[in-house]
Order: structure tokens, then C-alpha cells, then sequence
């Protein structure tokens, strides 16, 4: 116990007048005579007794009321057990991610957390509060009452790394209590590292009643034909689903419609639509999260594939039967009679067994690369190892090693790549395989795409943001390969020359850096914008020759199809998704936040640390008691006789 006021306590010596008073009676008694009766000389004994023990009760309750008056104005306390970070700076963060949508005991998990705040955050409690989308430094919660009230669902998933740098980076040195409200979908252990070991650090994890959902994470195309695409819908259930609706829509017109029966965790629904401009949405019901039920996706008219083909034309006269003018613009020139100016024009170049590859073609092929096109490397077996690695090195992380005169057979297909996405209806394991009799080692880190029998590689890739590089282990001519007449040939080359601008679904999720190419001329001071009927905005944008590169990082905030603006010009369609990394509600706060204290509320939150940081004055209880000691006094007086 301490006291605020120690020096009061000097006053204890005033309790010896009390004594004084009461062992030492300065009245005097005077001797009267009486007759000598035995009755009145037993009346004087007793009365004497009963004024000897009023006069010692009256000693003690003066002594203690003094007692406790003096230790009252003293004010003494208990310390808090956690006064040493009473200063601590307060921060709050709220995940406001669509994955609060989830409905708890008390409604949707965000507006019960918000209203939680506003009813038991204490008015003078100074916090900085971060959420997925703002930030109020240093403010109190009447000043941020509107905002809360306001406060939408944002398009980016919960992200504790970031939320925790922008802590630090406020307010690197100081001592810190943090609270954070989450529902704890998709954090990792790993993100836990991020929280320094010496803030105070408290969860709230508010939990969904309903663990199962229906997401719609991703539409591709599926099949080409002469007139149609077949685009296939691909479902995920988490936890037990039913029976579910869904439909296609382009624009606002209904396309199909079906019922889609969720016996397996993953389900891809396929619909045919014309080869055509395709602007729309995939549309399902559930009961969970509403964000993934929708996924907007825009398909362009198919353009034709302009192809270059550099080397022998006697060697690349398969190319030619696999890019047919009916969809690709293809063209071969030997290296001597190359026009480097071309090479801008074109979609996917095919480097075709060169026995060198000439400085200034290095440079101009990877700044084509780096614009968006793709690049396809067959080596000559008369290639030298140091000067095809020297090029691969400014291209990406691929090295070729010495070449072996051994046959092989190439066994291995990896369905679930790119190349290969939309070639299979389902995984074969017994073909007939092609074989190389001399072939180039592979080391990368990238994974293989065909492989020999022995594991090693035969074609990989070297993927870009904007293009690919597609590297063969073995010339292809008929000398060395019968690749050539093998089926795999022709899907292979066809879909390592498909431009992205060109074919394929535009959809991007929304606060990934992906990085988008448009095809549009734009002058010096022109620029291009992003809008549809609800929101518009100007990326950030770089001009690369007959292109632009747009980045759409901060923008949009809604989900939805949007058009492509060179003024009033409308270039391209591009859709954008909410991100599904937040469509399973089975999260595992319990587990993953083992090491961290979790309270049920924000009040219990306020609770314990008042508890915990108020010292415990006890000036109030001494009152009291000097106050009963009075009062036993008085009725001393009146009572004992």
C-alpha cells in the first residue's frame, strides 16, 4: 500500500491527546458523607464499573476514528499490477474486409464490431484507428462517430503485415497497446511475425455462425471452335452446400441458367457462347458471404496473332501449318534478312534453332518482352551454352547446360499449366511419345512444362508480368526429333503464341499489380481512363511504342465491367473481382492466435485494462469507517450508562 499524501501521516501523533485525556482526568472528586447503608455503597461500586468500561469504549472508537481520518486525507492506494504501461499509445485496427459480412449471434460480424466500439470505447480514451482502407491518426471516438457509421466493406482482403508497418512507421519508439478486431480469415502464422513482442497486443475475434459458403473464383475459356467459346465457371463449396442457382449474364441479358448440384468441393460449370464481343457476369445464391457470388469477366472479339518466326525457312515450314491465316498473321525471315523494326509489330517470336543470336537482336528482344510479347527459343545443337546463357540471364532465372548425345523419350505433361489449360478434357498418362537423340540440360526454377522420362526438362518457361519465355532443351528439326509430327505440337506452339490482349477472359482482382496491356497510339500528353456508369479513374499508366501498360492498384474500389477511354474512344473492356482469399469462414483464430490474449468484446477489452493499469484507491473505504466509528461513539454516549 502507498500514499499519495505520506507527509499527513505525521498527524498519527494527535492520537496520544485522546489518551491523555482519558488516563488522566483533570476534574477532581470530592468525598460525600452518606449514611452507611449497604444498599447505596453496592449502587456506587457498579455505577463506578460501568463508567470505567463507557470511558475505555469511548477511548477505542476515538482512537480509531482519528485513526482512520488521518490515514483518509493521507489517501493511500493499491498500484495497478500493469501501471508501467499506463502511457501507452492506444491503436485499434478493424478488419473491415467482405468476409465481416458473415452473420454472427448478433447480425453481420462489421456492424456489430463498429457498433461496439461507439457504445463501450471510453470518450476520453485518445486511439489511432486502421483499417483495410483509412487511417484516423490520434483521434477519440466522438470525432470519428460519422466515419464509423459510415465505414463500407473494402475490396481488399484483411492484411495484418500492413497494418502493423503502418503502426511502426507512426510511432516507431513508443510503447504501444493494440487491439485487433478480425474474424481471423486468412491470417498465417507467418503474419503473426509481424507484431512486435514488446506491444501489447489483444485480439477480438468475432466468429460467424454459418461455416458454409459457395464462391465463384475464376471463368476461363475451356474450348474454342469456329464460332464458339466454351468458358468454364469454376465453383468452390466450403463446408456442406446444397443444390444452387446459376446464371450468365451478358450486360444485363440472361444468357443461361441452370441448377448446380455441390457433391464435391469443386466444381467447374461449362457455357457456350458466341465468339464474339463478350461483356457480363457469372451470378450464383447462396446464403453466406454475398461479395463471391458474382465474377465479372469481359471477352474480346478474337483479333488475329501476328507471329514471327526468325531462322531457315526449310526448318520452320511446321510453323507455318500450325499458325494459319485464318487466325494468325505469320511470317519467317532468315536472320540476314531480318527487318528489326518489325519485331514491335508482332504478338510471339520464335527464335528457330539460330546458331547465334547478334547483340543488337538480344536487346531488341527483351525490350519486347518486357512490352508484353512472347518469346519462343528453340536452340541449334551447333549453339553455344555461354552465349545462350548469356541472353537467358537477361531474361529471367534459366540456364542451359552442355548437351547430351542420348535419346530420350518425353513422357511427362503438366496439365495445369497455361499451355495446357484448355487441351485436355481430363489427364492422360499413356501416349505416344515423342523423343530427342541430342538435347541441352535445363536448370531453373520455374517449373517444367514437358519433361523427359528421367525428369528432366524439355520445354519450360520464364514468366514475365506482361509476357513469356518459352525455351525448348532440343532442336526440333527431323534430324534430332520426331516432335514435330507429334500431337502435342500443335497446341503447344498455338497457345505459346496467344497474346493476352488479344484472346482469353479480362478479369482482374481488384488491389493486385497486374499489370494490363492496351493497344492504343497515344500522343505525347494523351492518356487513357478507367470508367464504367459507377466510378472512374486514371491508372497509372507507361506508353510502350504501340501500346500502354496500365497499373490499377488503388483503383477501383467496386467490383464490376469497365471500359478502356482513349477520350471518348472505347478501346478495350476490362472486368475486376473482389479477391476470393477470404470465401472459407472456417477460420482457426483459437490455434493461430495461441500466443496472443483474446478477449470476447471490446468492453471486456476496456474492462481489464482498467483493471489492470487504475491504481486501487482505498481513501473512500477509510471515510467510511471514521464515519461508523462516530456514529458508534454517539450511541456509546447515549446508550451505556
Amino acid at each position: 500500500m502507498q500514499f499519495k499524501h505520506p507527509e499527513i501521516l505525521y498527524f498519527l501523533f494527535l492520537l496520544v491527546i485522546p489518551i491523555l485525556v482519558h488516563l488522566f482526568q483533570l476534574r477532581r472528586f470530592k468525598k460525600e458523607y452518606f449514611t452507611n447503608v449497604r444498599f447505596l455503597q453496592q449502587i456506587s461500586i457498579q455505577t463506578r464499573k460501568s463508567s470505567q468500561i463507557k470511558k475505555w469504549l469511548l477511548l477505542v472508537t476515538r482512537l480509531l476514528l482519528l485513526t482512520f481520518l488521518i490515514l483518509a486525507f493521507a489517501q493511500p492506494f493499491f498500484k495497478a499490477k500493469d501501471s508501467k504501461n499506463s502511457n501507452n499509445s492506444m491503436y485499434i485496427v478493424l478488419d473491415n474486409s467482405y468476409s465481416m459480412q458473415a452473420k454472427g449471434q448478433k447480425g453481420a460480424l462489421l456492424p456489430r464490431a463498429v457498433e461496439d466500439l461507439l457504445e463501450h470505447v471510453p470518450e476520453n480514451q485518445t486511439f489511432s484507428l486502421i483499417t483495410n482502407s483509412e487511417t484516423f491518426w490520434n483521434t477519440d471516438i466522438k470525432s470519428i462517430r460519422r466515419e464509423l457509421q459510415n465505414l463500407n466493406y473494402s475490396p481488399l482482403p484483411f492484411q495484418l503485415e500492413s497494418a502493423m508497418a503502418k503502426i511502426k512507421a507512426h510511432e516507431p519508439s513508443s510503447a504501444k497497446d493494440i487491439v485487433v478486431i478480425t474474424d481471423a480469415i486468412g491470417i498465417k502464422p507467418q503474419q503473426l511475425k509481424s507484431i512486435d513482442q514488446s506491444w501489447n497486443t489483444t485480439f477480438i475475434t468475432p466468429k460467424s455462425e454459418q461455416k458454409s459458403n459457395v464462391a465463384v473464383d475464376s471463368v476461363f475459356i475451356a474450348q474454342t471452335s469456329t464460332q464458339f467459346y466454351e468458358i468454364g465457371v469454376q465453383l468452390t463449396a466450403y463446408g456442406q452446400t446444397k443444390e444452387l442457382p446459376i446464371a450468365l449474364y451478358n450486360r444485363e441479358k440472361l444468357i443461361a441458367k441452370t441448377m448446380v448440384p455441390m457433391e464435391t468441393a469443386s466444381k467447374v460449370m461449362r457455357f457456350t457462347i458466341p465468339k464474339d464481343d463478350f461483356q457480363g457476369y457469372v451470378s450464383i445464391t447462396d446464403n453466406a458471404l454475398s461479395y463471391d457470388n458474382t465474377y465479372y469477366l469481359s471477352i474480346s472479339k478474337p483479333q488475329k496473332t501476328n507471329v514471327l518466326s526468325i531462322g531457315e525457312a526449310e526448318k520452320s515450314g511446321f510453323l507455318s501449318k500450325i499458325y494459319t491465316s485464318d487466325e494468325f498473321n505469320y511470317s519467317n525471315y532468315p536472320l540476314r534478312e531480318l527487318d528489326y523494326n518489325k519485331i514491335e509489330e508482332n504478338d510471339a517470336i520464335v527464335l528457330n534453332e539460330l546458331t547465334e543470336i547478334p547483340q543488337a537482336l538480344q536487346t531488341t528482344l527483351k525490350d519486347f518482352v518486357a512490352k508484353g510479347g512472347n518469346l519462343v527459343l528453340i536452340p541449334s545443337t551447333e549453339s553455344k551454352v555461354t552465349e545462350l546463357n548469356r541472353f537467358l540471364a537477361s531474361l529471367g532465372n534459366l540456364q542451359l547446360q552442355n548437351p547430351q548425345a542420348s535419346e530420350k523419350l518425353i513422357t511427362k505433361i503438366s496439365f495445369n499449366n497455361p499451355v495446357f489449360s484448355s487441351v485436355f478434357e481430363k489427364q492422360v498418362s499413356n501416349f505416344q511419345y515423342p523423343k530427342t537423340q541430342s538435347q541441352f540440360g535445363i536448370s531453373n526454377a520455374y517449373p517444367a512444362i514437358l519433361s523427359y522420362e528421367d525428369q528432366s526438362v524439355f520445354l519450360s518457361s520464364i514468366q514475365n508480368p506482361l509476357g513469356a519465355v518459352y525455351v525448348f532443351a532440343a532442336a526440333l528439326n527431323l534430324k534430332n526429333s520426331n516432335f514435330q509430327r507429334s500431337p502435342l505440337i500443335v497446341p503447344v506452339f498455338y497457345n505459346m503464341a496467344q497474346s493476352m490482349t488479344k484472346t482469353g477472359v479480362s478479369a482482374y482482382t481488384i488491389g493486385e499489380n497486374q499489370p494490363i496491356l492496351i493497344e492504343a497510339a497515344l500522343g505525347k500528353d494523351e492518356i487513357v481512363s478507367v470508367q464504367n456508369e459507377r466510378e472512374k479513374f486514371i491508372p497509372t499508366q507507361q506508353i510502350l511504342s504501340n501500346k500502354v501498360k496500365l497499373i490499377c492498384s488503388e483503383a477501383p474500389q467496386l467490383a464490376g465491367n469497365y471500359s478502356v477511354y482513349q477520350g471518348n474512344n472505347a478501346l478495350k473492356n476490362l472486368s475486376f473481382n473482389y479477391s476470393r482469399t477470404e470465401s472459407s469462414l472456417n477460420a482457426e483464430a483459437d490455434r493461430v492466435l495461441s500466443d496472443f490474449t483474446i478477449k470476447p468484446s471490446v468492453d471486456s477489452f476496456f474492462d481489464a485494462l482498467l483493471t489492470d493499469r487504475t491504481d486501487q484507491n482505498i481513501w473512500k473505504w477509510l471515510v467510511v469507517l471514521a464515519l461508523l466509528f462516530l456514529t458508534l461513539e454517539i450511541l456509546i454516549q447515549k446508550l451505556v450508562k
